[in-house]
């Protein structure tokens, strides 16, 4: 039975949400569109990384979310008294941990670091929510990249098997592994689990949107040449992604922490959880198959809104990354009743003329919030 692809603003008025990772690009986001909704936030992440050239500051502080937030703490993942300490005192209903090293050619530079943020850290949370006295639902985000890609011509399923050939990817396969984990070992009713505690996690990447300015990522790279009036360097014109704007994934997650919320309490038909409907599990969240495009196609795309020119700068001795990898979304369909909103040709348009209209001055925040309307309104 498919449920209504809507999401519910009320459920989110009040609600104690605890987000790690807030300071980054999606987390930015995601902090405004809790607030949009009236959830009470608290993030807990590093300070915002300083942008890798752009007119701007981090989005985080472009948004003016350090004044907008009450509850708004530094910390380290490698920090578990810290962590216990703040979700503890927070006390959140519901728990968005987005916090990780997302970068796959930096994990080349730094495979510990790596690893010791995306695993240990992510067993530090799922930790101190296995800590906590309280019902409470959690969205742990991982990656599209944790499959034991064959670049096959078809979209993964979240019963495939996990591997990853670079540090990120397997790191991220392995965060998997620790959430389970925890899923199995600590969620339920016996003596050492937690009755209240309901945990899913949702795999979704290359997502692209206003705001990003990191390195290694195409389109802040485009942006930064566009800005500087030189060509596009493309190391990897040929490789094939599942390109979605960033409100797409975001939407499914605030999606599944209300339907787990619903079927933790017995409400309406995510009360259900027949064999087959349970929402405490794995989630893909990625675009329709068509916006599985080359990366030349998306700076093509970047250009036909804003004119400039690109060059191919493929090296055959660079860094293994995957040529290929889509995803199949049937479970996020058919349980939550999500699928994407935006086609390609949308989403590079939106996120062109965020970037155009920021340049000439428009404000990151009046244009964040204009798109978030506008994607609920579509």
């Amino acid at each position: 039975m498919v449920i209504s692809p809507s999401w519910t603003p009320d459920f989110w008025r009040g609600r104690r949400v605890w987000l790690s990772g807030h300071t980054g690009f999606k987390g930015s986001w995601l902090v405004l569109w809790l607030l949009h909704w009236g959830a009470v936030v608290e993030g807990y992440a590093l300070d915002p990384e300083p942008p890798v050239g752009g007119p701007m500051q981090p989005l985080f502080t472009e948004l003016g979310l350090e004044d907008a937030l009450e509850h708004d703490q530094r910390g380290d993942l490698a920090d578990l008294a810290l962590l216990c300490a703040r979700l503890r005192a927070f006390r959140p209903e519901v728990v968005f941990h987005l916090a990780a090293q997302p970068l796959v050619q930096r994990s080349y530079q730094e495979p510990l670091l790596t690893w010791s943020t995306n695993v240990i850290g992510t067993c530090h949370v799922l930790e101190a929510l296995r800590q906590l006295d309280q019902p409470c639902v959690a969205v742990m985000i991982t990656t599209d990249k944790v499959y034991d890609n064959r670049e096959w011509d078809f979209g993964y399923r979240e019963e495939d098997p996990l591997g990853g050939h670079d540090p990120y990817s397997s790191s991220k396969g392995a965060a998997e592994l620790a959430i389970a984990s925890w899923r199995s070992s600590f969620c339920g009713k016996a003596p050492h689990q937690c009755p209240g505690l309901r945990i899913a996690s949702a795999r979704a990447g290359n997502v692209i949107g206003g705001g990003d300015w990191a390195e290694d990522r195409i389109v802040p790279d485009a942006i930064r040449a566009l800005i500087a009036e030189r060509p596009i360097a493309v190391r990897s014109p040929t490789a094939t992604r599942p390109w979605q704007h960033v409100l797409e994934p975001l939407g499914g997650y605030l999606l599944l922490a209300e339907r787990l919320q619903g079927q933790a309490e017995g409400v309406g038909i995510a009360s259900r959880p027949e064999q087959g409907s349970r929402l405490d599990t794995a989630f893909n969240f990625g675009p329709d198959r068509q916006s599985n495009q080359p990366v030349c196609n998306l700076v093509e795309g970047l250009l036909q809104h804003w004119p400039g020119r690109w060059e191919d700068h493929s090296d055959p001795q660079a860094r293994h990354e995957a040529s290929r990898l889509d995803l199949s979304t049937d479970r996020a369909f058919h349980r939550l009743g999500w699928m994407p909103r935006w086609n390609f040709a949308d989403t590079v348009a939106q996120t062109a003329g965020w970037y155009l209209r920021f340049k000439q001055g428009e404000s990151c925040r009046a244009l964040c919030l204009e798109q978030i309307e506008s994607y609920l309104g579509s």
